[in-house]
């Protein structure tokens, strides 16, 4: 079936192409990749606020540029992007804000997570970071990982919720040492390093002991740079 007839027959039935038996997937499944290319503040907003997406949209869109490729291919995935949509300038660092208590922002980077380190490769992307701040509604673990539906792909999605993890943070060992150092962000931050058949996730929050969280991020990684960050944040 030709891609014009496949555009007819799901805008006819209105059925989503990942869907089977005509049955309706649940909303996170209907965003697929580019639910916020008619609201650019997407990944702030409350999910029901954002809108259906089109057939076009949902055939068009694909995750091609991730870590291990290129700076230029990634650049351009950018810049072609209907949710990060970058502003005049901007190549592989977006930031958007609505207002001063609410931003997003995406970076790609040439090195590896964790610490500065040197690196000869200038030339490929080892890991890509959304970094999200809302005061208003807080973060939770659930919008970071909507983010990484909506920003990639199910395929990465489901390597992500697939993938096994090796390092949970804080222990009662780190909650104790930030304690008694009176060091209440070291004690608050909460995250797990996951490795995928793909690729590699870091996700972090930092949670108050009381309140709600209100800033977090969630990285794309070279499953080549686990093992450095992960001897990292078990030492920091």
């Amino acid at each position: 079936m030709s891609k014009q007839s496949l555009l007819k027959l799901l805008k006819q039935t209105s059925i989503n192409p990942r869907d089977r038996n005509g049955l309706l997937p649940p909303v996170g499944e209907r965003l697929g990749t580019t639910a916020s290319c008619l609201l650019p503040s997407l990944l702030i907003l409350p999910l029901y606020f954002i809108p259906l997406i089109s057939a076009e949209i949902l055939l068009d869109s694909a995750a091609t540029a991730l870590p291990g490729e290129t700076t230029e291919e990634v650049t351009t995935w950018i810049q072609a992007h209907p949710t990060l949509r970058p502003r005049q300038g901007e190549k592989l660092f977006v930031s958007k804000s609505d207002t001063a208590a609410q931003r997003f922002t995406f970076q790609a980077s040439v090195l590896p997570p964790g610490k500065v380190t040197f690196t000869k490769d200038r030339s490929t992307i080892r890991t890509e970071r959304m970094t999200m701040f809302d005061a208003v509604n807080g973060i939770t673990l659930a919008r970071l990982e909507e983010s990484l539906r909506v920003i990639y792909s199910l395929d990465v999605y489901q390597d992500y919720n697939d993938a096994q993890i090796v390092y949970q943070y804080p222990n009662q060992s780190a909650i104790n040492t930030a304690r008694l150092a009176k060091t209440p962000i070291r004690e608050a931050l909460q995250g797990e390093l996951r490795i995928g058949d793909r690729y590699a996730y870091w996700v972090e929050i930092a949670q108050p002991k009381q309140g709600k969280a209100i800033t977090g991020k969630i990285t794309v990684l070279l499953k080549a740079d686990v093992n450095k960050l992960e001897t990292e944040l078990r030492t920091r």
